[in-house]
Parts: structure tokens; sequence; C-alpha cells
């Protein structure tokens, strides 16, 4: 098809419109539950008290507030793309933030000193009980008067536009890394998918297995694993040869293809995950994916990622057949003798060149035959 052709079929698929509205009116619809800014996601920003200040210092000055970007559901209710701070930041200063879930007795949110504003540092909104420190009415009008475009993707637009939105207006943003974004877009396309994503990251003997820091953690690395293990343990060799020059992008996209799937085999994926890690729980624990010194007889060094894509994709692969435990065990500590192993792990080598050869290797190597 033709460029053009292209262009104008893409933008007949996407159905848009926007408004200037006060922050007033934003309320109300929260206040309505006409807008949903997904809470869940509140743990994948890292906005500080500090940027919380700053942004309402920012409204108070006048300075201009940049678009918040939502979708249009069947029902009409708008859902949060891109803005989910500058809205919760809002909503949880003037006292109104997930307010069914919080307890009376909790304090107002006070602001700290900014650059322009010094004399903001201990300011609330509303305090009855503490009226010198609160914002005046002149005050909290400004606030409620000030405009914020907001660019609305209508439900007649492509089902697929939501979630590229939030994926390109967020890559590299707020979020940290790339799977607290695609945790967020698995919130938005399947819940149940995401839930069993977290249930197994929670899954104590996982978690013995990997063995990673708290920062990594942190950036949700755990989740990533579960990711790279559903979507590859069974994959076919031929697909595994496709996987294109970044192994990001391909997660990314594997993954909304598999929360779109209307037969996903939920138990297969749970079974296969936690039997692989049931084993290496019980034979190997946290030196699962660390590096054997045959030398020392021992494991050494922290986590390796290329240990995982053979030892636990291999395992998952046949863990309906696998050899006999302590033989496991074994084949575990010769990966780190195989030429194979060995030339495509090493320094330099890419995730998207290796895995066609490591996961092959893991297949063989954990075979019953």
């Amino acid at each position: 098809m033709p460029l053009q052709e292209e262009i104008d079929k893409t933008r007949q698929e996407i159905r848009t419109d926007d408004y200037s509205m006060s922050i007033g009116e934003l309320i109300s619809l929260y206040q309505s539950n006409e807008i949903d800014i997904h809470p869940e996601f509140q743990r994948f920003f890292r906005w500080s008290e500090h940027q919380k200040s700053t942004f309402i210092e920012s409204i108070l000055l006048g300075i201009p507030i940049p678009p918040i970007f939502v979708s249009q559901r069947d029902d009409g209710i708008w859902d949060v793309v891109d803005g989910l701070q500058r809205l919760s930041t809002i909503y949880e200063f003037i006292g109104i933030l997930g307010k069914e879930e919080q307890e009376e007795s909790q304090n107002p949110v006070t602001l700290q000193e900014t650059t322009y504003l010094p004399s903001l540092k201990g300011k609330k909104w509303d305090d009855p009980n503490d009226p010198d420190n609160s914002l005046t009415q002149a005050q909290r009008l400004l606030i409620k008067r000030a405009k914020i475009i907001v660019n609305i993707v209508k439900k007649e637009s492509d089902a697929m536009i939501k979630y590229e939105l939030f994926q390109r207006l967020n890559t590299g943003g707020s979020i940290a890394t790339p799977q607290e974004v695609r945790n967020c877009i698995l919130l938005m396309l399947n819940n149940r998918l995401y839930d069993l994503m977290r249930s197994l990251a929670d899954y104590e003997k996982f978690k013995n297995c990997i063995a990673l820091s708290d920062r990594l953690y942190e950036e949700q690395y755990d989740m990533e694993l579960v990711l790279r293990f559903i979507l590859l343990f069974d994959k076919t060799e031929a697909d595994i040869s496709k996987l294109g020059d970044d192994v990001s992008v391909f997660l990314t996209e594997e993954m909304r293809k598999m929360a779109l799937e209307q037969e996903l085999d939920y138990g297969h994926i749970e079974t296969a995950f936690k039997k692989t890690f049931d084993i290496l729980n019980e034979i190997t624990g946290d030196d699962s994916f660390r590096r054997y010194k045959p030398e020392q007889n021992r494991f050494l060094g922290g986590f390796l990622l290329s240990a995982f894509e053979v030892v636990a994709l291999g395992i998952g692969y046949n863990y309906e057949n696998l050899p006999p435990v302590e033989q496991i065990c074994e084949n575990i500590k010769g990966i780190w003798s195989d030429q194979i192993y060995r030339k495509w792990s090493g320094a330099g080598v890419n995730a998207a060149r290796r895995l066609p050869y490591l996961i092959p290797l893991g297949r063989r190597i954990f075979s019953p035959v």
C-alpha cells in the first residue's frame, strides 16, 4: 500500500477532539466518577513531594500546564492515558484522591517550599483547624479556574489507539523503565493476565531463585523476567529466530498480542512457571542463575539473564517430562562449559542475537532424552 493510502486509512481510524477545561470541571468529573485516573498505576510513577509542590506553584503562577490525554470508553467515562500525576496531584492536594479508601483522621496534604513561592511551605488546601496555613479562597479559586487542554481519543477510534498513545507518551517520560510501561498497558488491556503475572512474580520460590537487588525489584525487573518466561518458554524456534533487533520492542508487542488472545491458556502458563521454579528452588535455590565455577565447585556472582534464558526457559519447555532431579543439577553446572553457551553469552552479544541459540540449547539440555 502506498504511503499516502496508509496515512489516509490510519487517520480515519483515529477520532479525536480537544477541550480547554478548568481544574474545577476536572474536579467535578472525578467526584462524579466520570474520569478514571487508574490509581493502580500510582506505584509505577515517581513524582516526589517537591515535584507535586512545584506543579501547584506552576498553576498559581499561571504557567501553562501540558495537555492531558484521555480515551473515551463505551460508557462515556474518560480513561486517563497521560496526565495521571498532574491530575492525582490536584486531587490529592484538594483532599479527594481515593477519599473512600482514606481514613478520616488522615492529615491534609501540605506543600513544600518552591523556587518562586517559598511561602508555600506548609500550606494546605483548606484546613478548618489551621486556617493560617490554608490557601485563601482567592488562591483556591485561582487553582480551580486554571485551564488544562484535554485531548480526547473518541470511542469510535481503533481499539488499539489508546494503548499506542499510552506507550508513546510515557516511554522515556515519568515512568522509569520499559517494564513499568508494559505493566500499565497490560492493566488497560487484560487485568486477568496482569494479575497472573503479578502473582507469579510474587511466588516465593521464584523470588528465592532470582535473588534480585532492591533496585531491580523497584524497577519491576521481576515482572520483566516473568514476562520473558511466559512469552518464550513454549514459543516455536521459528518464531524465536524472528525476534528482530530490539528485544524490548518484541516483549511489548508480544505481550499485547497475548493480552488480546481470546483463548489464552492461563493454567498452562501458571503450571509451567510454578513447576519450573519449584524444581529450581529445590535443587539450586538462589544459585540457579549464577555463574558456576567447576574448579571451586560453587556458584559465584549475581543474577545472569543469559543463565535464566537457558535454565528457566529450558526447564519450562520440558516441564511435563524432565530428567531426574539429580541430572538437572548436573546439567545446570554443565552449561558453563558448553561451547554454544560460552560463545553466545559473552560480553557484546545482545539478547536478540543470543536468544535463537540459547533457548534451543536449554530445551536440549533439559530434555529427558
